[in-house]
């Protein structure tokens, strides 16, 4: 997979890149990432890069001319995304299908945001929540981990994508460690059983509990089995 990040602050982007599974991802040549810096397309002397909104108002807005001329130079792509509080929302069913990409474009904004006309040259505007960041930069960087960490070989066990949170449109269970006591709290029973089919049904129905109670609204599109919608019944009958 091939990544693309333009932004003004490329320093934001590099040292995530070199650390951690990301970093080994990129050294075993599974991801490539390039860091374009916006600013280089700026015009005249100074490499200005914004200017004021038309029709008034605070901040400063980035440049059509400058944004577009920018990812000019990075196509083709098949995907060129805009970075956006305004986009679609990111979720772990989009990260599956981004993945299966061979090169994906990120564009950052920054200030008040990019010239709505460059939305005419991009394929998504996407949103990691709602809430407003200083820049796109932080968004890029979640659309490029959530999706490189389901590319085969940057996670070791591949088993651990088909248990993440959201998969099946649940949250997932809790997970415990060592020590089995910790101030007084304790580690499930069943976890400690070694029956591992039990441990399994455990985990599916915990993961449902923590779906009911922390985000039930995940529930009208998530994957359910019918014994899943049978402890479903049962934990709302519990409430």
């Amino acid at each position: 997979m091939r990544y693309t990040v333009l932004t003004l602050f490329p320093g934001l982007i590099q040292p995530w890149l070199e650390e951690s599974l990301l970093k080994k991802a990129r050294e075993r040549g599974l991801i490539q990432v390039e860091v374009v810096d916006l600013r280089a397309f700026g015009l005249g002397r100074h490499r200005t890069v914004d200017d004021t909104p038309y029709g008034g108002g605070a901040g400063m807005v980035i440049r059509p001319d400058v944004a577009v001329a920018a990812l000019e130079t990075v196509l083709p792509a098949d995907e060129v995304i805009l970075l956006s509080p305004a986009g679609e929302p990111f979720t772990q069913r989009l990260a599956e299908e981004l993945s299966q990409k061979a090169h994906l474009v990120l564009l950052s904004g920054r200030y008040e945001g990019v010239d709505a006309r460059v939305e005419a040259f991009v394929t998504r505007t996407l949103s990691i929540g709602d809430y407003v960041l200083m820049g796109g930069e932080v968004a890029a960087l979640a659309v490029l981990e959530a999706t490189a960490r389901l590319i085969p070989g940057v996670i070791g066990d591949p088993e651990s994508h088909r248990q993440d949170s959201f998969v099946r449109g649940l949250l997932d269970y809790p997970q415990y460690t060592r020590p089995p006591v910790f101030r007084g709290l304790g580690v499930p029973e069943v976890l400690l059983s070694g029956h591992h089919q039990e441990v399994a049904l455990w985990r599916r129905k915990e993961a449902l509990r923590r779906t009911l109670l922390l985000r039930p609204e995940l529930l009208r599109e998530a994957r359910l089995g019918a014994l899943e919608a049978r402890w479903l019944a049962e934990l709302d009958r519990e409430d």
